[in-house]
């Protein structure tokens, strides 16, 4: 019996090691499917090295004490490209900031499988396409700021139930349809939502004849 206590003793450690390092492995493969998506005429990533062990050693990469990836920080970077799926695999991710580059396409659905993220930060690039509505999983987050990108459609509704969100900005796109007045979105200030344009220059509520429900009084532009 102790004979055998003492070989769990011995294996355990052994196994944990082996299981941190192939998380960390596919974290390390994650980013660098990233990489190859990008043009980084700077020099940015160059010491993202897919060769080593994990990818906690790269600039602009944090991780915590078990070496998983929790903070991506590749903001005013002069990057351009597009984001891809495999981000979704970083899954203990708590910030993902890659405000004011040359991003482009549209936002990964993927990026809803981040449930400890707190911050996204993707303002002023280029993305296309809807708010993906996968996002309103991220039950952790408090800061999401999409501003001055081209997104289109409306602000998912799904949104409203992300308690924590402190901070949205998505101000600057090329939005349209109902403005949700529940959960968080009580309290946010509506010229972060209002002020919004497309490349006409003109407002949200200008082109989309949008229709704004608040709480304590109605208001409908039509």
């Amino acid at each position: 019996m102790n004979s055998s206590i003492a070989f769990l003793c011995f294996l355990l450690p052994i196994l944990f090691s082996v299981t941190s390092t192939l998380c960390t492995n596919s974290e390390g493969n994650a980013l660098h499917a990233l990489r190859s998506r990008l043009s980084d005429p700077t020099n940015v990533l160059q010491s993202w090295d897919p060769t080593l062990v994990n990818p906690c050693t790269w600039f602009h990469v944090t991780c915590d004490s078990n070496n998983h990836v929790i903070r991506l920080d590749l903001g005013n970077s002069n990057i351009s490209g597009s984001l891809g799926p495999e981000l979704g695999q970083l899954q203990h991710l708590q910030y993902l900031e890659l405000y004011r580059n040359y991003f482009e396409g549209k936002i990964p659905e993927e990026l809803g499988n981040l449930k400890y993220l707190i911050s996204m930060d993707l303002y002023d690039n280029k993305f296309e396409g809807e708010i993906p509505k996968s996002i309103a999983k991220l039950k952790s987050l408090r800061f999401l700021r999409l501003n001055d990108n081209k997104l289109k459609g409306s602000i998912p509704r799904e949104l409203t139930t992300l308690s924590n969100l402190k901070v949205l900005d998505v101000s600057n796109n090329n939005l349209c349809g109902t403005i949700p007045v529940d959960g968080p979105f009580a309290s946010f200030p509506m010229e972060r939502i209002l002020k919004t344009t497309d490349s006409a220059g003109q407002s949200y509520k200008d082109w989309c004849h949008m229709t704004l429900d608040a709480e304590k009084n109605k208001l409908r532009n039509r």
